[in-house]
């Protein structure tokens, strides 16, 4: 790897930890979430009980980008760093691990980074999803 695929990397794994943040709140609208389906479930308007009930299980989607973004983040970081050598290292090292299929052609780290922030990108849409029902829920409890 080059100084600029090196600066590629680097900088691509501080924006997928910037996404902690996002993480955190999906994480806390989904712990909140369950927590009222489980205390107030049962005297919650059903439209209300449905509301919450999707946040809870959004945040099933949304824990799981999470993890993926934090692994890549991980990853990028390690690439950035030299502890990681290459993309054919980690390609090998992900296959071994059953997290990647073997494939024919290595992809470039251009393409890499084009998906992973497309996966940052899903993973704000779970989470404004979240958001958007979770302020449902609480409209829907207030008109009571």
């Amino acid at each position: 790897m080059n100084d600029d695929d090196r600066a590629l990397c680097a900088v691509t794994a501080g924006l997928l930890r910037a996404s902690a943040m996002l993480a955190a709140w999906g994480l806390a609208l989904s712990s909140i979430a369950g927590l009222v389906l489980a205390l107030t479930g049962r005297s919650l308007p059903s439209v209300s009980w449905a509301a919450y009930a999707a946040v809870a299980l959004m945040g099933l989607l949304e824990r799981y980008l999470a993890l993926r973004l934090r692994l890549d983040a991980g990853t990028y970081e390690a690439l950035a760093q030299g502890t990681v050598s290459s993309l054919g290292s980690l390609d090998g090292t992900l296959e071994r691990l059953g997290l990647r299929r073997a494939a024919d052609e290595a992809r470039p780290l251009a393409d890499r980074v084009l998906l992973a922030r497309q996966l940052m990108q899903r993973h704000g849409i779970a989470v404004t999803a979240q958001t958007v029902m979770f302020a449902l829920a609480l409209a829907l409890q207030e008109g009571r």
